[in-house]
């Protein structure tokens, strides 16, 4: 089996700490990707979503389900599936530099623009960006 490490990246103006709503480790939190088939090369017509508390039958009828917040991606990568895209949606969270909090943020059109009125700066997150490393 393959796991793959997610990383994503994006450009923020007077922002920090841009993570899910609940937290990294938020077992509720829906992320989707698009995912292409090992053996024919077939993209992904639909988003394929999953979170951290899934759990997917593993392959052997004597192994417990696996966890995906312990096997890192699983689901649809046993059956030969890898990821080639992270979507971006709603439900993240950011923190301004004077402390303003914005939460709901939704990042599926790409960016996000507000004006801090506590900060007196405007705000923003750009050129999104993620990338999948398998783990070994």
């Amino acid at each position: 089996m393959v796991n793959y490490l997610l990383m994503i990246c994006a450009d923020l103006e007077n922002l920090t700490n841009l993570e899910p709503h609940d937290g990294c480790d938020d077992p509720n939190f829906s992320y989707l990707f698009k995912v292409k088939c090992g053996c024919c090369g077939e993209l992904s017509q639909k988003e394929t979503c999953v979170s951290l508390g899934d759990t997917v039958p593993n392959s052997s009828e004597r192994e417990p389900p696996i966890s995906s917040k312990n096997a890192s991606f699983v689901g649809g990568m046993e059956l030969g599936f890898e990821p080639v895209d992270f979507i971006f949606g709603d439900g993240w969270k950011v923190e301004s530099i004077a402390g303003t909090k914005y939460e709901g943020v939704d990042l599926s059109g790409e960016d996000f623009a507000e004006y801090d009125e506590k900060g007196e700066c405007p705000v923003m997150i750009s050129n999104l960006r993620s990338k999948f490393d398998v783990v070994k």
